[in-house]
């Protein structure tokens, strides 16, 4: 998950490496080909949260169905892109949980 969320650090916190941080590229990430539309879709929602006292707690499935039926997926396949988001919302969370501690 850090990929999606990847970003170099500021030139405050290199301050004392003598780093900079054009040193640092994104990560390079290859997808299966069966990830493609989980990712895709998650990347058309990935502003929609449901959010509580103590911050994000999961997708909008509203939204999410929306873009499902858009794609027309339907079945075992929109059962299989349901499951792969599923798997990036979990690992989005949790990337969120370590970032604010």
């Amino acid at each position: 998950m850090g990929a999606l969320y990847w970003s170099a650090p500021t030139e405050a916190e290199l301050a004392e490496t003598g780093l900079k941080a054009k040193h640092f590229t994104p990560p390079s990430v290859d997808l299966w080909p069966e990830c493609t539309l989980p990712i895709e879709i998650f990347s058309r929602v990935s502003s929609q949260w449901r959010v509580g006292a103590g911050g994000s707690v999961g997708l909008d499935y509203n939204v999410v169905f929306y873009e499902l039926d858009r794609e027309g997926l339907e079945g075992d396949k929109r059962d299989e892109v349901m499951a792969g988001i599923r798997v990036i919302e979990a690992a989005a969370l949790a990337h969120f949980a370590e970032a604010s501690r």
